[in-house]
Formats: structure tokens, sequence, C-alpha cells
């Protein structure tokens, strides 16, 4: 428990100035980078940032933020909250992580993953129908590519390499992980390939991921491989009060919900909601006090080697920057202290 990593992962989600109004993309960009120098300051582990390719995240390509980031930040580690592997290409995507862990002197993760969403597919070329078999593949080669030794590989959704090495090689190697939402063979398959299992707790309560965190270490020692970390990511934001808090989170979370509702068929959002995932589920909302003794119970419940925080609600980047300042300046210590 004195060991666990205390991180903050955004996707980039759209801001509001004071009237409301969505910031456009390129502002939403420069303010990230200010909130990950905060993050760095107040001594937090960990900055992720995620892909996404569509109009209401500003990122598509976290590697050049993060580059920009690298720039701007001393200690703390760099990494993607997801990079969609299943359409890129593993091989750029080693060279673009290992260029990133040149450059912030071996700070560089890589969080690959299937994505929240699917419009990156069309995008680039990719058919949904090959949805499995792409990222089943592309990550047994990105496992081997991590290895920087020379690949030979051969599969049906790029083209074959024979005894190819691929450059830049790192220093010390690149951290990997696998973002999973809750699929038993995602786990499994994390375990297989010998990469850290990133899980991501989205909603209800998160004692529920203890039977994935089972399986993950049962999986390690059947394929005989050496055990990886666990870190889990959640929503939330951090403010001076309870009420705050809340009050800052309850619109855009309902819009959200709302609108990814519409989009995969699920149900709105009913009465308590808000308040039932604040308070027993997997929204990290309110005070100092309130979030860290949260954070503190999943951490205790799930035996977790890191805890990201999604901080990156519509709020004003005023209220971002505050919470992020809050979390790493008085909650992570409050949690520290309650876990020791």
């Amino acid at each position: 428990m004195s060991d666990i990593e205390f991180g903050l992962d955004t996707f980039g989600g759209l801001t509001r100035d004071a009237n409301g109004d969505h910031l456009p993309h390129p502002q939403v960009i420069r303010d990230l980078v200010e909130d990950a120098v905060v993050a760095d300051q107040t001594g937090l582990d960990f900055f992720g940032v995620g892909e996404h390719h569509r109009p209401d995240f500003a990122v598509s390509s976290p590697e050049m933020v993060l580059s920009a980031i690298a720039g701007r930040t001393d200690r703390i580690r760099l990494g993607s909250t997801v990079t969609v592997l299943s359409s890129d290409d593993p091989v750029r995507v080693f060279e673009r992580f290992a260029t990133l862990d040149a450059v912030s002197n071996g700070r560089a993760e890589i969080v690959a993953g299937r994505g929240s969403f699917t419009e990156s597919f069309p995008l680039f070329g990719y058919d949904l129908a090959d949805y499995d078999v792409l990222f089943e593949e592309k990550l047994a080669l990105l496992a081997q590519l991590l290895k920087e030794e020379p690949v030979t590989w051969q599969g049906s959704t790029r083209a074959g390499l024979t005894a190819q090495r691929v450059f830049p090689t790192t220093a010390d190697g690149l951290r990997a992980w696998v973002g999973v939402g809750g699929s038993p063979e995602s786990v499994v398959r994390t375990a297989r390939y010998g990469f850290g299992l990133f899980l991501a707790i989205i909603g209800g309560p998160a004692d529920r991921f203890s039977a994935y965190i089972d399986l993950f270490q049962r999986a390690q020692d059947e394929f005989h491989v050496p055990h990886q970390p666990v870190a889990v990511h959640s929503p939330g934001l951090v403010a001076d009060t309870d009420a705050h808090a809340r009050e800052l989170v309850y619109e855009g979370w309902f819009a959200m919900r709302t609108k990814m509702g519409r989009e995969r068929g699920w149900p709105p959002p009913s009465a308590g909601d808000f308040e039932r995932e604040i308070e027993s589920g997997a929204l990290y909302v309110g005070s100092p006090e309130t979030v860290a003794a949260k954070i503190a119970g999943t951490v205790r419940a799930l035996d977790v080697d890191r805890f990201d925080l999604k901080y990156d609600q519509p709020v004003q980047h005023a209220d971002h920057l505050r919470s992020i300042e809050l979390y790493g300046s008085t909650v992570v210590p409050m949690v520290k202290d309650m876990l020791s």
C-alpha cells in the first residue's frame, strides 16, 4: 500500500467558458498541458491523455500532447489512456512512444486498448467486422516489439515482419498496459501477453472488479509470466466542498450520460443515479475528505498499484486546475495516511 501510485487522466473533453459555451479544441489542448504542469508540481505520479476522433474531445494524437508536456515537466510519468491499437499500427505506436520516452528521459508509458468509441475504424479504413481480430493480432505484435529484439511476425491485418528491428530503442524499455472495461477474456489476454492491467471503472461499485483482478493474477500464474501491476481509473472532480463539487459536475454528467445513452441504446439517467454513483458507485466527486475516503476504500478493496482520477468534467478550466491542486496536495496525502 505504501508504494501505490496516484495519477490523473483525461480524454481532452471540452471545457466551458463563463457563459457555459464549449471552448475551442486548440484552447482545450493548451489548457490540458497546463493541467499536467500543475499535476507535476503537486507530486502526482502519472498523467494520461486519451485518443478520440470526435467533436466532443480535443485530443486525437496523445503522443504530440504528451511531448509538449514532457518539455515542461520534470518527474511525472506520461502515457496514453488509451491508444486505440485496433485502428493503429503497432510498429508506429512503438516508435512514437519510444520517441516520447527519449524526450521525457524515460517517463513514457503505453496504455493500449480498443477505445471507448468506434469513429477511428472508418476514419482509418478498418472494418468493424474485424474488431476482435484487429486487436488480438496487433496486441500480439506490440508485445513482441516491446522486447526490442528482432521481430518475426505473421498475421492477417498487416504485412508480416521477418527479423525486423524497430527504432529508436529505449534506455530501459517501455512500461505498457492494456485498458480493460471488464471482459474476462480481455483480462486473460492481458495476462497472456505480459501487460499491466488498467481497469476502467466508470459505473457501479469498485469492489465488483475484485474478481477480474483475481482472474488476472491466476492467469499470470497459469501462463508462467511475471506478475504485472494493476491500475484503476474512475471519473471525478475535487472541489472545496461536497455541495460545490456536485453542483459543478451534475449538468455535464447528466448531458454526457444522456448523449451516450442515445448513441448506445442505454436508458436515460434516472432520479438518484448521480447521487448513487457518488455515494456507492464510480464517481469520485466531492471535497478532499470525501474523495480521499472513497479512494482509500477502493484501494483497500482491490489492492491496486495505481489509482487514476479521470478529472476532465465539462466545467471551466479554473475548476480543473483547482481539482488537480486539491487532489495532488490534499487528497493523495490523506489517502496515504488512511492506508498507512
